[in-house]
């Protein structure tokens, strides 16, 4: 198979969309891997802003950064093929679920399996964090921003599209206003 054509999209999303369990941000470290050091299709700061991007915008967050990948490699088709490689695992493995679920919802094994993903997931989560912290936060006022945005989102639970619209502002105007680092204003 050609690398980097479009069964080459289809198949690497459809491998992360079907591979990986708890959603979006569990996503985070397949696609890394997947889009960012072996196939090159972006770099990791492409990736944290489609996902920030695919963050405000309707829909699943993978699948809107499927769409943002396959169309940065292919256009408009790559957009729809990487979208439909990330969504098809979940489509029919849900199919099959719908007709036997009533058969196991009560099987303790099931339901210590399922506790057992979601430690899986939480660990998939801080790890994608992690990442995230070192190659965005680089100097206290990105630390004072991680603070504030997790503060409203903890205690206030400000929709997340206001938080990413208000840090997109910010950034505008401080990318104005600020000094810059020859130490002149702009």
């Amino acid at each position: 198979m050609k690398k980097g054509g479009y069964l080459d999209l289809f198949l690497t999303f459809a491998r992360i969309g079907g591979f990986t369990f708890g959603g979006g941000y569990a996503m985070l470290p397949m696609l890394q891997k997947e889009v960012v050091e072996n196939r090159n299709w972006a770099t990791e700061e492409e990736l944290l802003d489609y996902y920030a991007v695919g963050q405000c915008t309707p829909g699943v967050i993978a699948v809107n950064v499927a769409t943002f990948i396959g169309h940065k490699e292919k256009g408009i088709l790559g957009g729809i093929v990487a979208t439909l490689g990330v969504i098809a695992p979940s489509f029919f493995i849900i199919l099959l679920l719908a007709a036997v679920i009533r058969n196991f919802a009560d099987n303790v094994y099931v339901a210590h399996a399922l506790a057992g993903i979601r430690v899986a997931v939480a660990a998939l989560v801080a790890n994608a964090v992690m990442k995230l912290w070192k190659k965005s936060v680089k100097d206290i006022l990105g630390i004072a921003i991680f603070v504030l945005v997790f503060l409203l989102s903890l205690i206030f639970s400000v929709s997340p599209i206001w938080v990413v619209v208000g840090a997109i502002v910010f950034g505008l105007l401080y990318g104005r206003f600020a000094p810059s680092r020859k130490g002149g204003a702009k």
